[in-house]
């Protein structure tokens, strides 16, 4: 025996006239009845509650529901409707009972900023390497020349180190190249010495070029164990693709930004790459550090003697920024607290056995 429940006053839309029928649905078993209330118009239909779709309800608002054939039902009291459909047996969904509590969509909240936190620490920089694993070396090759004549243009002149100098030195670093990575044959790259307006820099260009400015050198001429630890950190940067990876992770960033913000062309959606680089740039140079650390170890050289890299140029990048110069402090403006980095290569150091350095 059917059970014929209380009934509620709504409007019924055939699908092909905009026109309203004013009817009384009842729900009697599994089926939903559609009575007219307008003598004019009738209207004497079941339908399978099973056919019938009830969109998620918002807190206010009409309520509606879909017919097939495109007929719909429409019902401006909410709240009977609400109770209505109750005491009818229908149910909504835990997505649409989370939506009208505010438990709910606090916690909801909190969840998606957890997912973003999460792809943002570990998720960009995983997926960043996993692609750029599978881009060619000859596009990082491309794209550091392309930087580096950029440099060039601006920033770079022609050294004036005396040749046996450079010679010397790049003599120096293939030697503790050689015994670092032992069997396994170093990162390739190609040793590029320069005047420039940067002060005392090194790069690691895209593809294998790195950069030593001869300011730089000159800043250290008398400690060779300091030149040969900055080359193993530029050439840390190289072994783990840096370049590209970070290329990769700005590009994700924006991506993901100018889909939030809706344009791909707004400052606001470069901004949040930008700022998100400075963390990886972090995480890279610590990266970087620990493979100098690595190869001043294997060649015998005291890791500490980085300590006094870091003392010195941040001196001298104060004294450049005091003198207003204009040109960027690339070697400092995204990396690690200098404290922090000189005391991991003087931690290094202490671990270092007791024997002469080379």
């Amino acid at each position: 025996m059917s059970i014929r429940r209380p009934g509620i006053a709504a409007q019924y839309f055939d699908g092909r006239s905009a026109r309203p029928v004013a009817v009384s649905l009842h729900v009697d078993g599994d089926h939903l009845v559609i009575d007219a209330t307008d003598g004019d118009l009738p209207v004497a239909l079941r339908v399978p509650t099973r056919d019938v779709l009830w969109p998620e309800r918002q807190r206010h608002g009409q309520r509606v529901a879909h017919l097939p054939q495109g007929a719909s039902i429409v019902c401006a009291d909410a709240p009977g409707w609400d109770a209505w459909r109750h005491a009818a047996g229908g149910h909504d969904s835990i997505v649409v009972r989370m939506q009208q509590s505010w438990r709910g969509t606090l916690a909801a909240a909190v969840a998606l900023m957890v997912v973003l936190v999460a792809a943002y620490v570990w998720g960009v920089p995983l997926a960043a390497k996993a692609i750029v694993q599978r881009i060619p070396p000859t596009i990082d090759e491309q794209l550091g020349e392309r930087a580096l004549q950029s440099l060039r243009q601006r920033w770079l002149m022609p050294s004036t180190l005396p040749l046996d100098a450079q010679q010397r030195l790049r003599r120096r670093f293939a030697e503790v190249a050689d015994v670092a990575y032992g069997s396994l044959p170093p990162p390739a790259y190609r040793l590029a010495f320069h005047a420039s307006h940067l002060g005392p820099n090194a790069l690691a260009m895209p593809g294998g070029t790195i950069v030593m400015t001869d300011e730089l050198v000159r800043l250290f001429a008398d400690d060779e164990a300091v030149l040969v630890g900055v080359f193993a950190h530029e050439l840390g940067h190289l072994r783990h693709r840096h370049g590209m990876r970070s290329l990769v992770q700005a590009s994700a960033l924006g991506v993901a930004a100018s889909l939030v913000f809706g344009d791909f062309s707004t400052v606001l959606a470069t901004a949040p790459a930008l700022l998100g680089q400075l963390g990886y740039s972090r995480d890279f140079e610590r990266e970087a550090d620990d493979e100098s650390i690595r190869v001043m170890q294997a060649a015998s050289i005291d890791p500490a003697h980085m300590a006094r890299f870091f003392e010195v140029i941040a001196e001298t990048a104060k004294n450049r920024e005091d003198a207003d110069t204009g040109v960027p402090g690339i070697a400092l403006s995204s990396h690690p607290a200098t404290d922090e980095r000189a005391e991991r290569f003087r931690h290094a150091g202490r671990e270092m056995p007791a024997e002469p350095a080379r």
